[in-house]
């Protein structure tokens, strides 16, 4: 028992810290309003000092009246009173409003900067990194972190700081016009609402937590499920995901229901403090107005006073919540701005210099040694170059480390020992931004925005020309699909490109390279995806866009390689074979072997 509370004492440390570094990261994108921040704090004072008029003001109001019970007291009260009353009702009123048009600039704009930031940095973090995050989990931190930096704001300068400020004068004007009790028996009650309140949502912020975690899971399990829509399909699986969605749900309707029932104890603790101080509060007026002491405006003005104190006061526990939630929420996504990079420019890269762009760079992997994991090696001292303007293709069976030679050249990972250059220079060493533009790629698996054709294809070159795109789209034997369609280029892909053909992506994701025009291509089973008579004309096209140009061909079709200046043969993640199409023949050994197994396959096929 005594460990426990012991290590919950820990746990609110780290807490706290954790609370206060959130605050510190957030105040320098505050900070770059400073007179917005001043002006609005004027705001800020003025309206409490117009709210606090306004039950004074009716205190004089009915002092008047109270003069004589005749129907002309009307007359004493001056118009002056009720017209000043209206002016201070609508003054509050007015500078409550200029304080939230002035900071809500700030407040925007630190969520503009801030989302960008994060947005930012996961662009620079690296491939392992996405590969072992869920998307929709991240996703959801990212909106939950950008709307709590709303909210803490928003409660911060609109609830919490004007309650105080108004808590201040309440007590500050009960000292000066009436008995220090009054001051003792307010200020009391506070401090117990106050405590109350922190202590109890201290202990709801656990059912909290765990209802954020559980959103999370179902969200997590909703997205996967959705982005995996064919498969689902295929296996006939709808009734299978709909009980695992079912299970989350369940799970985070039993965290909402127990702690709906925490807030319901809160929200009553609550009401008994606050009916004790008014009754006090009123009690204590009472005898003031019997002795004389103290007028029916007094007494008025006094349950005014408090009843327009506790009535914000009555959302400290929602307030404390949310507040504490927005900086845990707040937390995870800065979290991920700490999260290291992996891969990174060095203080002193330099931009690459190809130096022939249009035929291409001098590629050398020299004794490269690769694996994603400690136990499970990839590529194994693994040395070749390719000449400038020449093609090198690389085959073997899968997981031989054919494609991590293509993620290594663009730099998703660094190599454990060995290194890469071209033209001489260590990718390591150059920035990451014009290595990777240098670069183009057709992938094997090819994924498209959920956006336009047009779009996809512009994208190996953002602002291109529309015969730019077009150019591009006929050299990659798609111009004329495109063009049949109703809505030609603006024809919406859908989801991961899922409304076209997987032969129909491969050819965007070719226009796409096409129209980027890099110094060295990569085809990473380029046409794959693609009937024998499209493979034949759109390998006509790859073939003359290769011509004379840097080219590294990972392909799986012997058939589409044989023009290659040098062909590599990988087993376990070594070159076992090098050389052309004819000499690897002529040696008779793993490559041969594959040829004739291919060439048999594509006979019976023919028969």
């Amino acid at each position: 028992m005594h460990s426990s509370k012991i290590e919950n004492n820990v746990k609110q440390k780290k807490q706290r810290h954790q609370d206060w570094n959130v605050i510190k990261n957030l105040l320098p994108y505050i900070k770059a309003y400073k007179a917005r921040i001043i002006f609005t704090l004027i705001c800020l004072v003025l309206a409490k000092v117009a709210n606090l008029g306004v039950p004074i003001m009716l205190k004089n109001i009915v002092d008047a009246m109270s003069i004589t019970s005749t129907p002309k007291a009307l007359l004493a009260v001056p118009v002056s009173l009720i017209v000043a009353y209206g002016l201070l009702r609508l003054s509050a009123s007015l500078f409550a409003e200029l304080r939230e048009l002035i900071f809500s600039k700030v407040t925007e704009q630190a969520v503009r900067q801030v989302g960008l930031q994060v947005f930012n940095h996961l662009h620079a973090l690296s491939l392992r990194f996405h590969l072992s995050r869920q998307t929709g989990g991240m996703t959801r931190d990212i909106e939950r972190g950008t709307r709590g930096i709303q909210s803490l704001i928003s409660y911060s300068l609109y609830s919490i700081i004007p309650t105080l400020i108004e808590l201040a004068m309440v007590l500050g004007y009960l000292l000066f016009a009436y008995d220090v009790r009054f001051v003792l028996v307010t200020f009391i009650a506070l401090i117990c609402y106050v405590v109350f309140t922190v202590v109890v949502t201290e202990w709801r912020t656990n059912f909290r937590r765990e209802m954020n975690s559980l959103d999370s899971q179902a969200n997590q399990s909703a997205v996967d499920t959705l982005i995996n829509f064919e498969t689902v399909k295929y296996f006939g699986n709808e009734q299978f995901e709909s009980a695992r969605y079912d299970v989350s749900l369940k799970k985070y309707a039993h965290a909402v229901i127990k702690s709906q029932k925490s807030l319901a104890f809160l929200n009553f603790g609550q009401q008994i403090i606050i009916v004790f101080g008014l009754v006090c509060i009123l009690g204590l007026a009472s005898q003031g107005v019997a002795k004389q002491e103290m007028t029916i405006g007094d007494l008025v003005l006094v349950n005014v006073l408090m009843i327009q104190l506790y009535i914000p006061l009555n959302f400290l526990g929602v307030l404390y919540r949310e507040m504490k939630q927005s900086l845990t929420d707040i937390d995870r996504m800065f979290s991920l701005l700490e999260t290291d990079q992996e891969i990174s420019d060095l203080p002193n890269a330099t931009a690459l210099q190809i130096k022939s762009p249009k035929i291409g760079p001098h590629v050398c992997f020299k004794d490269v040694s690769f694996y994603y994991e400690k136990n499970r090696g990839i590529l194994n001292q693994v040395s070749f170059e390719i000449l400038p303007g020449q093609t090198t293709a690389v085959v073997g069976h899968s997981g031989a480390g054919k494609s991590t030679l293509g993620r290594l050249i663009f730099r998703f990972y660094d190599v454990q020992s060995g290194a890469i250059y071209l033209d001489d220079q260590d990718i390591k060493t150059v920035k990451q931004a014009g290595l990777r533009q240098a670069i183009g790629i057709v992938p094997q698996d090819t994924v498209l925005f959920n956006d336009t054709i047009g779009f996809n294809i512009a994208y190996g070159k953002p602002g291109a020309s529309q015969s730019a795109i077009e150019a591009a789209a006929q050299s990659a034997q798609i111009h004329d699909f495109i063009s049949s369609l109703p809505n030609g280029y603006n024809t919406n892909v859908g989801e991961r490109g899922l409304k076209l053909s997987g032969g129909e992506k491969q050819r965007v994701a070719i226009a796409r390279t096409l129209l980027k025009n890099p110094s060295l291509l990569v085809f990473d089973e380029a046409t794959s995806a693609l009937d024998s008579e499209t493979e034949r004309s759109i390998q006509k096209e790859l073939n003359e866009l290769a011509k004379n140009r840097t080219t590294l061909i990972i392909a799986h079709r012997l058939s589409t390689i044989t023009h290659a200046h040098q062909i590599l043969v990988m087993e376990a993640g070594s070159i076992i074979e090098r050389g052309t199409h004819e000499s690897l023949l002529k040696d008779g050994q793993r490559y041969a072997e594959m040829w004739r197994v291919q060439q048999s396959q594509i006979h019976s096929l023919v028969l």
